[in-house]
């Protein structure tokens, strides 16, 4: 699923994430949860936790390989 980077943003700035500079400069506008799951990993953040927070789920409710 792609999430728009702004939404990513925003998350990272409200938590006061030390790199969110640096993550603005590096994901691009629309981040894939899968394609871009490693760099998603280096800012701290789960696409599992961005899935559910952005209305992420669809088919499967998202739990990926839970099941």
């Amino acid at each position: 699923m792609n999430i728009d980077k702004n939404q990513i943003m925003q998350l990272l700035r409200e938590q006061g994430h030390p790199q969110a500079d640096q993550a603005e400069q590096e994901l691009p506008d629309q981040v894939d949860t899968e394609q871009h799951a490693g760099m998603l990993a280096k800012f701290g953040l789960n696409p599992q936790d961005l899935l559910s927070k952005f209305g992420g789920g669809g088919l499967g409710g998202g739990l990926g390989n839970l099941i």
